[in-house]
């Protein structure tokens, strides 16, 4: 935890924050919940709260699991790409343009971090198809393995009941849009595995 605290701080207290929510829900019932969750007509009336707060609210310990995991793989390495400071306006930005998504074309509440995640994967895709010209093997499977991975989210979640769409894809958007504009940090940035998947230049990370 030290150790990942230090490389990626941003993604590490996402994560607390996250569990924290849960745990909040856990002994504060719907109550806290239903005050939190995301709901067009509330938001309407000004309870612009819940554009944020429901970004750490979910519905059961297997959504939370599942937002955890992506988060941690996710933000982690947009983190060591783009920074923390960006990292953490994507993850923000994203999830609010998620929350406003879903609160114009879905009419039940929701809950969940999964519109501020697809504007990670959506930065991350954006962040390497500015560099396509100079990505290795390795980084062309990377970026066509985030694509699938956003296409078959979105594919399977029209269908299947309690999933949010227009929170993926207006979160998604938003993301693929702050990879394209943002700037790139000046520093060097760490690699966080071995040389050699990065594209060829004077960066040596995971791409």
């Amino acid at each position: 935890m030290p150790r990942m605290l230090r490389r990626t701080p941003v993604t590490t207290l996402l994560l607390i924050a996250i569990a924290a929510g849960y745990v909040l829900q856990v002994f504060g019932g719907d109550a806290l919940t239903e005050a939190g969750a995301n709901y067009g007509p509330a938001i309407h009336a000004g309870q612009y709260w819940r554009l944020v707060t429901s970004m750490f609210l979910h519905g059961g310990l297997l959504h939370l699991g599942l937002n955890a995991w992506a988060l941690f793989q996710l933000g982690s390495l947009l983190e060591l790409l783009m920074g923390s400071p960006r990292m953490l306006l994507i993850y923000f930005l994203s999830g609010i343009a998620g929350s406003l998504a879903s609160a114009t074309f879905t009419q039940a509440p929701s809950v969940g971090a999964s519109g501020a995640i697809f504007g990670l994967l959506g930065a991350l895709i954006a962040f390497l198809l500015r560099r396509r010209g100079a990505l290795t093997p390795q980084g062309k499977s990377i970026l066509m393995q985030l694509v699938g991975w956003a296409v078959i989210n979105v594919f399977f979640g029209f269908p299947t009941p309690g999933i949010d769409n227009s929170a993926h894809l207006g979160g998604g958007a938003a993301g693929l849009l702050l990879g394209f504009v943002l700037p790139e940090p000046r520093r060097s940035l760490p690699a966080p595995g071995p040389p050699g998947l990065g594209y060829e230049g004077e960066y040596n990370g995971p791409v």
